[in-house]
């Protein structure tokens, strides 16, 4: 039987699984081309990321943009359109919700990339030319975009696979469930192992029930840290409860223009590792001093402490983009830590000051010992092994 003779329950002729895992193959390739790629640019810095081999860094972002091309030539460039005509109808069905207007802009611009890289194929420039590798280079961010965000138009695309009969528990027996997992939170055995947002925008999480040694498989709606979670279903394993239960749906990213294939140039910094190297190393209180001062140092190349404070940062914006209660009450955790970092940055900082005016080197008498000793001379006879200890001979 052929697909548009077998239509879904919502009229909609099912999506050929090549197109649906068009852009699912396309990212697959691609990040093995990004990693190809990082290796050979990797190969072409110092220890400290600084460029030093120009030429073979244009050659191996040349080689990744041509590989790019010949990934959505292959994967991509036959179903893209259909892919997006899929997503849209899929985006149509879905109920109200508030990711549904990004949703939308994605496909935009899936759909205005898809037309950009269309015209460079149309009227390719002539093989291994500097016009090609131009052409290329300017289609390298609407690839990456595709292989970034492709999945959301896969996903939308896929769902009209799962129509789960959800079967919703009776308002008594919904209750019941709901009271036994709450007593059971409230006594630390409620084990929480997945959680996913559905299509209205809900969060679904699984969790383990314990009572009295044994454990029951539940579904859980809304925000397991606040007032008004309920009990959804429960569920002999996970492979019941994924049938019936409403579909994951692409989850949301921290930063709106973040591109895990389109990264900005890394910033050259010294390593925690080197610093300390450089204290073992030195011999005047200045080097010591010096070191420090490049754990918190600030600016373009900032120091260790300092991304560790950018670190907790990002990490409670994170926390808090979660929205929900533990991900506020971690938000505030690591706020508080930052703070503290702050605080001892600025100790560290001026210990470091303090040491620099320090006029001071190591005294002599802390000799180096050398770790290859001087070989004796040919001539040399070795020393004489000293005389084993007589042993007691046993009688028996």
């Amino acid at each position: 039987m052929t697909p548009a003779s077998n239509p879904t329950p919502d009229g909609q002729p099912p999506v050929a699984p090549e197109v649906s895992d068009s852009a699912r193959d396309f990212r697959l390739r691609m990040a093995v081309i990004d990693r190809e790629s990082e290796v050979a640019l990797d190969m072409t810095c110092d220890r400290y990321g600084r460029t030093v081999h120009a030429g073979a860094a244009a050659a191996a972002r040349a080689h990744r943009d041509r590989a790019a091309v010949e990934a959505y030539t292959t994967h991509l460039a036959p179903h893209a359109d259909a892919l997006l005509d899929a997503a849209r109808r899929a985006l149509d069905e879905l109920p109200p919700a508030r990711h549904l207007a990004g949703w939308r802009a994605v496909l935009d611009g899936l759909a205005a990339s898809a037309a950009e890289i269309r015209r460079a194929l149309d009227r390719p420039a002539d093989p291994g030319s500097p016009a090609e590798r131009a052409q290329h280079a300017a289609l390298w961010p609407h690839l990456a975009a595709w292989a970034d965000h492709g999945f959301t138009a896969s996903d939308l695309a896929d769902q009209n696979k799962h129509h789960h009969h959800k079967a919703p528990l009776a308002d008594e027996e919904q209750q019941t469930w709901t009271e036994r997992a709450q007593a059971a939170q409230e006594r630390g055995e409620l084990e929480l192992t997945e959680s996913w947002f559905a299509a209205d925008g809900q969060p679904i999480t699984l969790a383990h029930l314990i009572e009295d040694d044994d454990s029951t498989l539940v579904a859980l709606r809304g925000d397991p840290g606040a007032p008004g979670w309920q009990v959804i279903g429960h569920y002999a394993h996970e492979y019941e409860a994924r049938k019936v239960l409403p579909v994951p749906v692409p989850p949301g990213v921290l930063s709106a223009d973040v591109s895990r294939f389109n990264r900005p140039v890394t910033v050259p910094e010294v390593s925690l590792q080197e610093l300390i190297r450089d204290v073992v190393e030195g011999q005047t209180a200045g080097d010591a001093s010096d070191a420090l001062l490049g754990a918190v140092q600030r600016g373009y190349t900032p120091g260790p402490m300092v991304r560790l404070q950018e670190l907790l940062e990002t990490s409670g914006q994170f926390a808090s983009a979660l929205e929900t209660v533990q991900g506020r009450q971690i938000a505030a955790r690591l706020s508080a830590l930052g703070r503290q970092i702050e605080f001892l940055t600025r100790e560290v900082e001026e210990a470091a000051e303090d040491f620099g005016a320090t006029v001071a080197v190591l005294p002599p008498h802390r000799t180096p010992v050398l770790r290859i000793r001087p070989r004796p001379a040919v001539d040399t006879a070795p020393p004489t092994p000293p005389a084993r200890a007589s042993a007691t001979a046993r009688h028996r």
